[in-house]
């Protein structure tokens, strides 16, 4: 288990973080994405219950 906790360790040293303008961007663009996709969901719900309702 030690030795597992010590190769995590190493590897998280590796690790490239991202800076925090960076952080803001990709944090805008992941938020646009789902308020996107969201909105295209409810618009083909809503869409597939109308034409469900007309038959």
């Amino acid at each position: 288990m030690v030795k597992f906790l010590k190769d995590v360790n190493r590897e998280m040293q590796k690790v490239s973080w991202p800076k925090g303008n960076e952080l803001s961007k990709y944090t805008v663009i992941v938020l646009l994405t789902v308020l996107f996709v969201t909105l295209f969901f409810t618009v083909v719900d809503l869409g597939i219950s109308q034409i469900l309702e007309w038959l």
